[in-house]
């Protein structure tokens, strides 16, 4: 799978904030979600502090409810910790802005892996009408446990997402969250989470208005699988989102013969390690209570010894 920019934030179509020099009509500030970055390859080389500074001085920024942070030069020698902080001292600036996403970069750029976050928190601090937060890249991401009144789309991608940023996710108070999604990823990039990180989230209670939940692009989907089959949380989801991982038919079974899921409007399992006969399963058990299954993208695992081997959809 190629991670590819932003098209779209918050409904909003993306609009790329012209380089230094270039001629563009700007658009309405509240009508796109604006996307700023500096290239340090750019013919009109710009520190990123200083392409911020033309935005915020060039729109109409209490207009702005979108804003999506690309390249804020090499991500792997600077983290976003200085885009943070511009962020959070422009807060009295940006008074309507309800969807932030940082890092979107895409492979031509750097491998997501190298993508080198920090402590986004203090964005959530700064911004109590933010709706939606999303962060690419999970090398030295932080989120420490957080209490936000508004927020209620919260998205990590990431080749490898850190425990210690589950445990922080799990452990906030998020009383209006409704779509949940984490890229966990695999060990080798720093997704060490376990099925014991996401418990407190699979119980219940924790977020009352979850509706979505996505556990993406892992390496131990079979057992988020069984996990989840058990989970008193599902009961209030109208989607579940276990695609990009290296499920395997045990988990698909695991979901077959757990609780019923067929009060969900949909379920994606694309990417996948599941056989046609353990999918028609699937299907047979879903699709006729109205629930949209996605068994696409099949993939082909190997063997080396005892070793049966998969792979994630995005990792490096």
């Amino acid at each position: 799978m190629t991670v590819e920019h932003l098209q779209e934030l918050h409904g909003l179509p993306t609009f790329v904030f012209p380089s230094k020099g270039e001629s563009t009509e700007l658009p309405a500030a509240e009508v796109v979600a604006w996307s700023i970055a500096a290239s340090p390859y750019s013919d009109e080389t710009e520190e990123f502090t200083e392409v911020f500074e033309r935005f915020l001085s060039s729109v109409d920024v209490a207009e702005v409810r979108a804003l999506i942070i690309g390249q804020w030069g090499e991500p792997y020698d600077n983290s976003s910790d200085d885009v943070v902080e511009l962020l959070v001292a422009a807060k009295d600036r940006l008074t309507s802005l309800e969807a932030l996403f940082i890092g979107d970069l895409e492979a031509e750029e750097a491998e997501i892996s190298w993508i080198e976050q920090g402590d986004v928190t203090p964005v959530l601090a700064a911004y109590p009408q933010l709706r939606e937060l999303g962060v690419r890249g999970g090398t030295g991401l932080r989120f420490p446990a957080v209490k936000h009144e508004a927020l209620r789309t919260l998205t990590f991608e990431a080749g490898g997402l850190p425990g210690e940023v589950v445990r922080g996710v799990v452990a906030s108070d998020l009383p209006a969250l409704e779509y949940l999604e984490m890229w966990l990823g695999v060990e080798e990039y720093g997704g060490d989470a376990t099925v014991a990180d996401l418990a407190p989230l699979l119980d219940g209670g924790r977020f009352p208005r979850l509706r979505h939940l996505g556990l993406r692009n892992s390496e131990i989907q079979d057992e988020i699988a069984t996990a989840v089959a058990a989970a008193p949380l599902v009961a209030q989801l109208a989607s579940l989102d276990l695609s990009l991982g290296v499920l395997s038919d045990a988990g698909a079974l695991a979901l077959l013969d757990g609780q019923p899921l067929t009060h969900l409007k949909w379920i994606d399992l694309h990417h996948n390690f599941v056989t046609e006969d353990v999918a028609n399963r699937l299907r047979a058990a879903w699709e006729p209570a109205g629930v949209e299954v996605d068994l696409s993208e099949t993939g082909d695992s190997w063997e080396d010894g005892d070793e049966i081997h998969r792979y994630t959809a995005v990792a490096e």
